[in-house]
């Protein structure tokens, strides 16, 4: 009789989602703080790890960045990097009084929503922003503006327990990584509520996250399990994880290819496979080179959409 599967290895289709990995955004973080080592020497300090993705801050760390959680860490006379994710004004503020030359890499898009948010306060409206609390850029977003100003809208149910004096002038902002579904959900219960409510010009939650969810909607139908690779403080990756989920597909967020256990693989013969904002292609490969071990791979890219934006690099390392 013949085995059932002649090589060894059962067979195993892999979807892999496109786009996926890096965005334009971490793509300039990370080449702000090569380039900035280039320039100035070792060692280069960053405030906050300048993305999400431990692989990526190690990196970085063996080329000579020092990554720091607050700026009163950083020794006078060496530059200082902030991170993709954006920081209260009062931070380059505080660093430009101590004499420091400083790189901001926070991402354009994160920081047009810091510029919407001055906007907001400087026509006198309140600002709802939908947000996970505690998260940097809600943090930086904040920072932004007076306190008070600014009310964290986490959930639908946040919205119907709001209270506000009668003819508050507000505007609604969000934070870019968030999940798509979640968030027209939440703005729609706001403008239920509040009809004057004004709109940002444009999405916040940002290309590369409505791209990868968008993804992970097209590949997550037809899988038994899903791998998200990403940190578990990246907003983006656990959002697509959660997507996959509510498709009715078990999910698993990982860091790298080692945390994948072989039963997960029981009964799975399509796999789905993405990669957070944070996360790169090195990561992807060594998720495929690992299934590899176990199953006999038929790969797939799934491409939903094309990606081409490019960020400058901040005037000093133009």
């Amino acid at each position: 009789m013949n085995a059932p599967f002649p090589h060894g290895k059962p067979p195993l289709r892999l979807l892999i989602a496109a786009p996926r990995g890096f965005c334009a955004g971490v793509d300039r973080a990370i080449e702000i703080v090569e380039r900035a080592i280039d320039r100035y020497g070792a060692p280069v300090y960053v405030r906050h790890e300048i993305v999400h993705n431990r692989f990526v801050v190690d990196g970085l760390k063996a080329k000579g960045a020092i990554f720091v959680e607050e700026l009163d860490e950083v020794p006078d006379g060496v530059p200082v990097i902030f991170s993709a994710h954006g920081v209260p004004k009062a931070v380059p503020a505080a660093a430009s009084a101590r004499g420091l030359e400083w790189l901001d890499a926070t991402c354009p898009l994160v920081s047009k929503v810091h510029r919407q948010a001055e906007r907001q306060i400087e026509a006198g409206r309140h600002i709802l922003f939908i947000g996970h609390d505690g998260h940097p850029e809600v943090i930086g977003t904040f920072g932004q503006v007076p306190d008070g100003t600014m009310t964290l809208i986490e959930t639908v149910e946040d919205v119907a327990a709001l209270e506000l004096p009668e003819g508050t002038p507000l505007a609604f902002l969000s934070q870019t990584t968030l999940s798509v579904d979640d968030t027209a959900a939440i703005i729609a219960a706001i403008q239920a509520k509040f009809p004057q409510v004004t709109a940002p010009k444009a999405e916040d939650i940002c290309y590369a996250t409505s791209n990868r969810q968008a993804a992970v909607k097209a590949i997550a139908p037809q899988c038994q399990l899903m791998l998200v690779i990403g940190a578990p403080n990246s907003s983006n990756s656990l959002r697509l994880a959660e997507v996959a989920e509510r498709l009715g597909t078990r999910a698993f967020l990982i860091q790298r290819a080692s945390e994948i256990e072989p039963e997960w693989l029981e009964g799975v013969d399509t796999l789905g496979l993405t990669a957070g904002a944070s996360a790169p292609e090195t990561l992807v490969r060594e998720v495929v080179a690992r299934l590899g071990e176990w199953r006999e791979l038929s790969e797939e890219q799934v491409v939903t959409a094309e990606e081409r934006m490019v960020f400058k690099l901040p005037r000093q390392l133009a």
